[in-house]
């Protein structure tokens, strides 16, 4: 790889906390996922957030991506959904507190992550509640992830109506060979470059590409920054791949425990936000699968000169 001279730095997600989770011995099944050591074992979860906050990250995500009915039951959600999300704000706060970094409030996919076919926005207004009021003393700004259609991204939008925080909107995008002609796509067919107008309708602070493979972000950093500058609109984008193998159109995240590809090592996944950074991303992370060695060698990479 040759070696590049970055004159400003990248702003550094952190990475996937399920799998860093597993990969600790915490607590983790399905259906619960990441939630289950928030549930039985949260010092765990305030580790993994040490793992990347040592390994250079900026910004550390909530734990809060499986604290939905979808993962944890309607019954422990509606008894129990608002103290977990709180815990997942504060246990990051506080690490974030000590490493200098900020907080995204991770707002997940509320019926199931890669299924847009599940979504009911006229349950989406109530679960975003519970979720943002627990969350909001603890986050410095909003990180709807795994955005599968607009309409999960506008839900969370109106659900932030008169919050002042930055809004950042990350879609997951279809895998593999499923795009027709060649046009980056979300989950749901609809068209990247229908959801950067959104996006822009909508107020987002930043546009944001994950839980996908790698392979399929560029096409989608491109096309989002060309239609941002036909709009006349300056924003940061970025991406945040995770490690499985495609993922069509049918499946389900976390439906089973995926293997992780075996070519998705630091190295390898460093050739691939190399070449977003020179396209244009400004932001970069992990999601499932990248772990706290693949967010130190993206700081070395892209901010040597800042101390972890």
């Amino acid at each position: 790889m040759a070696k590049t001279k970055y004159t400003s730095p990248i702003t550094l997600l952190d990475g996937g906390m399920g799998r860093q989770l597993m990969r600790m011995g915490a607590p983790f099944r399905q259906p619960e996922w990441s939630a289950l050591a928030l549930i039985e074992a949260p010092d765990l979860v305030r580790q993994a957030h040490e793992n990347f906050a040592e390994a250079g990250c900026n910004i550390l995500t909530t734990n809060s991506y499986a604290i939905v009915p979808f993962h944890i039951g309607e019954a422990r959600f509606s008894a129990d959904g608002a103290s977990l999300s709180a815990l997942s704000g504060r246990l990051a706060s506080e690490v974030a507190n000590s490493f200098g970094c900020r907080v995204a409030g991770s707002l997940p996919p509320l019926f199931g992550s890669y299924r847009p076919d599940l979504f009911v926005p006229e349950q989406a207004p109530h679960l975003l509640r519970v979720l943002i009021d627990a969350l909001s003393p603890y986050i410095d700004l909003w990180l709807a992830e795994t955005l599968s259609s607009i309409a999960e991204a506008r839900a969370v939008g109106a659900a932030l109506t008169g919050d002042d925080r930055p809004i950042w909107l990350a879609y997951t995008l279809l895998d593999g060979d499923e795009s027709v002609g060649n046009v980056p796509r979300l989950r749901s067919g609809e068209k990247v470059v229908d959801a950067v107008k959104a996006s822009v309708e909508i107020g987002a602070a930043a546009i944001l590409f994950n839980c996908s493979q790698p392979e399929v972000m560029l096409p989608a950093i491109d096309t989002a920054l060309s239609e941002l500058h036909r709009l006349g609109t300056i924003l940061p984008i970025g991406a945040y791949a995770n490690a499985f193998p495609p993922q069509n159109q049918d499946a389900q995240a976390n439906s089973d425990i995926l293997d992780i590809r075996e070519n998705l090592d630091p190295l390898g996944y460093l050739d691939f936000a190399e070449a977003w950074s020179h396209h244009g991303a400004t932001i970069i992370g992990g999601c499932c699968g990248i772990g706290p060695e693949h967010i130190s060698a993206l700081h070395a990479m892209f901010n040597p000169n800042i101390a972890k």
